[in-house]
């Protein structure tokens, strides 16, 4: 499933900003980052969870803002890109 991931971390005090890193560290790891605090990615469910419960973790929920946006495979997901980013296609095959 293609899963967008968007955060807004308080960083106003130092602990927050080593949140804001955790949490994009941790994105980073299964996803490609489309703008600062968003991330889109190809993952199954099991990694879903996971991801979602180690952000979870990571956050102050007084203080900051997480959001996961599943897009179903089924309905289809069309994205538009404008400006100098362009993300990899999850799709296509793979060339090293």
């Amino acid at each position: 499933m293609r899963v967008i991931v968007c955060y807004d971390v308080n960083t106003e005090s130092r602990e927050g900003r080593r949140r804001l890193r955790r949490v994009a560290k941790l994105c980073e790891g299964v996803g490609q980052r489309v703008q600062k605090s968003v991330f889109e990615c190809q993952i199954d469910r099991a990694q879903f969870e996971t991801l979602r419960r180690n952000l979870i973790s990571e956050i102050n929920q007084d203080e900051d803002n997480l959001r996961f946006y599943r897009m179903a495979e089924t309905k289809g997901c069309e994205i538009d890109e404008y400006g100098v980013f362009r993300a990899i296609d999850f799709d296509a095959p793979l060339v090293m």
